[in-house]
């Protein structure tokens, strides 16, 4: 919606959208739509482009990777957002979860915290070219959040971390929900949901494994 129009890749990216469907039982349509409308080739170095869209992380530059597409839809329905919701996301990178984060709940409405400065200032720039300028990045360290742009509905992280970072759970609101990779030597995929006294309830999914957060 907020992308380019038709591109050369089209056909591999619907198909790609297809099978996760098909196999991650990804359900939700309006993650499926969002990865339907977000070009993941651009977001990936040139070299790259034409593994875009198997189903696997490819290296961004700084140590740093671009998840699997199927890792972005799982998180993505996981964390059931709505049009509006304003959405904290630990670890822009490469853009693209953003981009599909943007698609959902409006790029206005997407903050998003990066360590690189080099990353951030690249990804800006690409995220302008595709039409998503509205998406808010600035560069810092993820555990201190956005507090500026607080509160939040939703937030996750794009790198694990051993914990939700205490200033980025008391930046979402009461009701709110927050979704990471968490654990050292194993990770799991935990989403929580914020209660009105400020405690987590937590619900663990599957193992997965993320590059650390800085």
């Amino acid at each position: 919606m907020f992308g380019r129009g038709r591109d050369d890749f089209e056909d591999e990216r619907t198909a790609l959208v297809r099978r996760l469907a098909d196999r991650d039982r990804i359900e939700d349509e309006a993650t499926l739509d969002a990865l339907r409308a977000v070009p993941r080739h651009e977001f990936v170095p040139e070299n790259k482009r034409r593994e875009a869209y198997a189903d696997r992380p490819l290296p961004i530059g700084e140590d740093q990777t671009i998840s699997a597409p199927h890792m972005v839809a799982i998180m993505t329905e996981l964390l059931d957002l709505s049009p509006g919701e304003r959405v904290l996301e630990i670890g822009t990178g490469c853009g693209y979860h953003a981009a599909v984060t943007a698609e959902i709940v409006g790029p206005e409405n997407v903050a998003s915290v990066e360590y690189h400065e080099s990353l951030a200032a690249e990804t800006r720039e690409r995220l302008d070219d595709l039409g998503y300028d509205e998406i808010s990045i600035r560069v810092g360290d993820g555990h201190d959040g956005w507090p500026e742009r607080a509160p939040f509905d939703a937030a996750y992280l794009t790198c694990a971390a051993p914990d939700f970072p205490t200033a980025v759970v008391e930046q979402v609101r009461p009701g709110g929900r927050l979704l990471a990779p968490l654990g050292t030597a194993t990770q799991r995929l935990v989403l929580a949901r914020k209660r009105e006294d400020g405690a987590l309830d937590r619900d663990r999914r599957g193992a997965v494994r993320f590059v650390p957060m800085q």
